[in-house]
């Protein structure tokens, strides 16, 4: 396996990634993951060995495997917007899209949190997109689209530094509709007929397991709900919820 970087201009700011291409697995193309992380907790656990471990044990299975942070977080310049989120995550698949080693047949985005959020809003748009990973996504964001919370939300996202700029947003009002826009439950539907696989933790500290039910009822075949006995927000923490989501995209690893 080797590892790739890059740095991609997205509406002037700079999205920085990484690229896992499978060594031990020869191939003229590869399927492709992209792994969408969730909004930062401000909050560094020691124990968390972040994404790249999960994503060069997708590599291995023979898939080429992309990581990357949406704007506003850990390497990439400007602030935390969810609308722009989207438009990140767009312009990732634009670019894997060019690389001769890709199999354009098949592309799983893999998305934790809100980062799911932005995974569904984008595969719900995007057909390139041919399957879905859901881990620990909200079925909305009531609580951070309501205007009277609008403040605290960006003092909040401020304090934990994913909205770097003082005068940030410029629209409040536009920036807070986002969060209306992309809403899991009113876009989960229109992932079919491409599959499907929610996974959530029982003890989800962040994020109730009854999202993730609500989410299954509104999405439409073929589609697969994992309920983690015992398992919190952080899933990819999780040996079983991980194994589960391995085992998935395994089984899509092949070419039909």
């Amino acid at each position: 396996m080797s590892v790739k970087s890059f740095d991609l201009k997205v509406d002037g700011l700079k999205l920085a990634g990484q690229i896992y291409v499978p060594g031990d697995v020869k191939a003229s193309s590869y399927p492709m993951v992209i792994i969408c992380h969730g909004i930062p907790s401000g909050i560094t656990n020691p124990g968390d060995p972040g994404y790249p471990i999960l994503a060069e044990k997708i590599s291995h299975l023979g898939f080429l495997v992309a990581t990357f942070n949406f704007r506003g977080c850990g390497m990439s310049s400007g602030n935390f917007d969810i609308l722009g989120w989207t438009v990140d995550l767009e312009f990732i698949i634009d670019y894997l899209w060019t690389l001769p080693e890709v199999d354009r047949n098949r592309l799983v985005l893999l998305g934790f949190s809100g980062g799911a959020a932005v995974s569904i809003f984008v595969a719900a748009r995007d057909k390139r997109v041919t399957a879905l990973v859901s881990g620990a996504c909200p079925a909305g964001f009531a609580a951070l689209s309501d205007a009277n919370n609008l403040k605290a939300g960006l003092e909040y996202f401020r304090g934990i530094g994913i909205i770097r700029d003082k005068d940030f947003p410029p629209h409040p009002e536009r920036w807070l509709s986002g969060f209306k826009q992309v809403n899991p439950l009113e876009n989960i539907a229109r992932m079919a007929p491409r599959p499907l696989l929610l996974v959530h933790g029982s003890q989800d500290e962040v994020v109730n397991v009854d999202d993730a039910r609500r989410l299954f009822n509104r999405a439409r075949e073929p589609k697969r709900l994992v309920i983690i006995d015992g398992a919190g927000h952080q899933l990819r923490l999780n040996e079983q919820a991980m194994a589960e989501v391995i085992g998935w995209l395994e089984t899509l690893a092949s070419p039909h």
